[in-house]
């Protein structure tokens, strides 16, 4: 599947946007739309509901805006979900290293309200994403990032918890994969297969290299992969921050024409990224690919059962010494 984002990061100063990004951290418009429902049904209501609280009692009465930082904005799927949801007045300013999605993300923007029905502001900044800039999160009540995490590396994550200690700020991380994936095909392994169960014998191969996969250095240092996500978790509890965690899986159906796009998709990048990783298994995996792309098509056809769920976490920081009723 697309890639999304680089993964190594220093709490320097900012330094030039990469003329050549590696290929794992470009992403893709189309891409980004054909997830963006997805994304949008399998986030936190709950923790969003919890930082929208916290939010609205960072400074009572406070007469200036809200400053809510974006990294890896993209084409701004999160201010999209977050701006009406959270209150107002709300001052983005969304980070990318993509001139086109960052323009992308200012044009959606414009039609964008608070909470309370009025206009939200936002900047946009190009940047290198392998690079946490201290000095342009500098008093940020939130700092999000969605679908980020797993390209990161251990130094990024360091840099990025200790940026926030200082700032003392709310973070907001959601859509973190998590290294699970599950298909269930009502039976494709055949005759005498339980219905329901995931019984094609090559899922479990295939996961376990795509994950290995997920860890590749990109541009940098060795990327954290699904492990990232408990890593800032522990990194932000010790310095006193409190974390909740709340699952955000995706759910989808071959019955739902979208859905099984995205299926499609994520079934092909899943084969993709394990021949990069393991090219000399390159039959095993193409067969396996196959018979699930069948499986797949079958069931949209029939209007069969054929369900992928695609584990993600979301996180809500809060800032230290801090407290949400």
């Amino acid at each position: 599947m697309p890639a999304h984002r680089p993964d190594s990061a220093s709490p320097d100063a900012p330094g030039p946007v990469p003329t050549q990004p590696h290929p794992d951290t470009v992403f893709d418009a189309d891409w980004l739309s054909l997830r963006s429902a997805a994304d949008t049904r399998a986030r936190s209501a709950a923790l969003t509901a919890r930082l929208a609280a916290w939010l609205a009692q960072r400074a009572p009465g406070r007469t200036r805006a809200l400053r809510l930082s974006d990294l890896g904005s993209g084409s701004g799927a999160n201010p999209r979900y977050l701006a009406p949801r959270l209150p107002g007045p709300q001052r983005w300013h969304l980070f990318d290293h993509d001139p086109r999605l960052l323009e992308h993300a200012r044009q959606h923007c414009l039609a964008l309200c608070d909470r309370d029905g009025q206009p939200i502001s936002a900047e946009t900044e190009l940047v290198d994403l392998r690079t946490v800039h201290a000095a342009a999160l500098a008093n940020s009540d939130l700092i999000t990032a969605s679908a980020m995490l797993d390209l990161v590396d251990a130094s990024w994550l360091e840099g990025f918890a200790d940026i926030c200690l200082g700032i003392g700020c709310a973070v907001l991380i959601t859509l973190s994969v998590d290294g699970r994936w599950h298909i269930d095909s009502g039976g494709v392994g055949g005759a005498g297969a339980t219905p329901g169960a995931d019984t094609d014998p090559d899922d479990d191969f295939v996961r376990a290299i795509f994950n290995e996969h997920q860890h590749r250095a990109k541009g940098g240092a060795r990327a954290l992969g699904p492990d990232a996500a408990a890593r800032l978790a522990e990194l932000l509890q010790a310095r006193g921050f409190v974390v909740e965690l709340a699952p955000s899986p995706w759910q989808l159906s071959a019955a739902v024409p979208s859905q099984a796009a995205l299926a499609r998709a994520l079934i092909s990048g899943w084969r993709d990224a394990a021949l990069e990783q393991r090219p000399q298994a390159r039959t095993r995996i193409d067969s396996w690919h196959q018979r699930r792309q069948n499986a797949l098509a079958q069931a949209a056809r029939t209007h069969g059962r054929l369900n992928i769920t695609l584990g993600h976490l979301d996180r809500r920081i809060r800032g230290l010494g801090l407290r949400c009723g």
